[in-house]
């Protein structure tokens, strides 16, 4: 899976630690989650979409192998 985390995240000028602490996770999660090394789960999701005022399929893709 793809996604538009850092890209999301600049548009509203947030570090990974500020949104990391927004969502109630680690920065560690954050930057995992951008690099595409961890899927979250539909609550962490759900609240990405809340904060970025967008569908989760606007930031998140599902690629040919997935």
């Amino acid at each position: 899976m793809k996604n538009r985390i850092k890209i999301e995240r600049a548009i509203l000028d947030l570090t990974q630690d500020d949104l990391a602490k927004k969502i109630g996770v680690s920065r560690q999660t954050i930057n995992s989650i951008e690099k595409g090394r961890y899927v979250p789960s539909t609550v962490l999701s759900l609240k990405l979409s809340e904060l970025f005022k967008k569908p989760v399929n606007e930031f998140f893709f599902l690629e040919e192998t997935d």
